[in-house]
């Protein structure tokens, strides 16, 4: 192994205590491995190309996949659905209380309810009665720009404070109802307000956290917002699960969730790659060569750290402490390193495929070992 071993940061607070729950086989909360979420963009009652992408989205590395349930043609794919499905689903359901009934008998996972939006206690408590007899646990998620309007003009604004108590008006619903299998996320477009309002929440309540910046954009946006707001909040022991909310393709959310996940030290498996950013000194096309090594690693489950690295400087350094490395070099050569130790020097169209075999070798037998 390189130098890359694995070690949390030790700038990463301890992890909040919260309640654990379980999503299906997935446990979240407690201490349990941060979980890594997206939603599905198809129509749900297209149940082939429904399960297409959620397989897309479990092959890429989501631990757990939302549905939107929004009507009866919806809630009726459910089931078939739920038998293809390689992860735990959960159903996202809104005002409607009989989608969520028919979503538990479709064996749905999860339910992302807000008790407060269904109608009457009668069926608040039907729905409550039907997610405890199966140990189906209930997210309710608090967006800034859906706030009940009595707290808005309380606050005068959407805000951090106005959010939790949003939060808390829901929870109160079950709680008195004697059902505690919750979960729960707060979510605005806004970082600074997402960040006050999960530190505000994790400070009066021990219920598991799903954290996400809402509406965060489009790829390159949206990942920058949302590692900048997660990051903090991950940083300081807050969250269970995630989800990075992109206007993209949803496998690209699960890419850039297990990017976060694995630079911050909380997740592992697959390749991590260090590229060079490339400069004067390098002799060759350095970003196409780092792309295709990424895109060609992209689908190993074992742990390996990868080092492509274009010039004399820092390359020799940098592949050394990765577990299989390249450093480009002038005169159309290079070397290849493994755990820190020379392996080969080579021609420089020879290393790509070089450091893919090599890279691939190392995580197919760690994930062996890991099964």
């Amino acid at each position: 192994m390189g130098a890359y071993d694995h070690q949390p940061l030790t700038a990463i607070a301890p992890r909040r205590q919260t309640r654990q729950l379980r999503v299906g086989p997935v446990p979240v909360g407690g201490g349990a491995p941060i979980s890594v979420q997206s939603m599905t963009t198809t129509q749900t009652p297209d149940v082939q190309g429904t399960l297409a992408q959620i397989r897309a989205l479990a092959e890429a590395g989501a631990d757990i996949v939302r549905l939107a349930v929004p009507d009866d043609e919806a809630a009726a794919a459910l089931a078939t659905i739920v038998r293809g499905s390689p992860v735990p689903l959960v159903a996202d359901i809104h005002f409607d209380y009989r989608l969520a009934l028919k979503a538990l008998d479709a064996g749905m996972a999860c339910i992302r309810l807000n008790p407060g939006n269904i109608g009457s206690a009668a069926r608040v408590r039907e729905v409550v009665k039907a997610a405890s007899a199966r140990k189906v646990p209930i997210r309710i998620g608090v967006n800034a720009g859906s706030l009940e309007e009595d707290i808005v003009q309380k606050h005068g604004w959407p805000t951090a404070e106005g959010m939790v108590e949003s939060a808390e008006r829901h929870i109160r619903i079950l709680e008195e109802l004697d059902y505690r299998e919750i979960k729960v996320s707060l979510k605005a477009h806004d970082v600074a307000m997402t960040v006050q309002a999960n530190r505000l929440f994790s400070s009066r309540f021990d219920y598991p956290l799903h954290l996400g910046v809402t509406e965060a954009g489009t790829l390159l946006a949206g990942a920058v917002k949302s590692a900048a707001g997660l990051g903090i909040l991950l940083d300081g022991g807050i969250g269970d699960t995630v989800r990075i909310s992109l206007a993209a393709d949803p496998v690209e959310e699960v890419r850039v969730a297990r990017m976060l996940l694995k630079a911050m030290g909380l997740k592992f498996g697959g390749a991590t790659l260090t590229a060079c950013p490339t400069c004067g000194r390098c002799s060759v096309a350095m970003i196409p060569i780092a792309e295709r090594v990424e895109q060609r690693l992209s689908h190993l489950k074992g742990e390996v750290n990868v080092a492509v690295m274009g010039c004399e400087v820092n390359g020799p350094g940098e592949a050394r402490a990765a577990d299989v490395g390249v450093a480009y070099g002038h005169q159309g050569v290079g070397l290849l390193f493994r755990n820190g130790e020379i392996v080969k020097r080579m021609k420089a169209e020879e290393l790509e495929d070089a450091v893919v075999a090599e890279a691939t070798r190392i995580a197919e037998e760690r994930a062996k070992k890991a099964s």
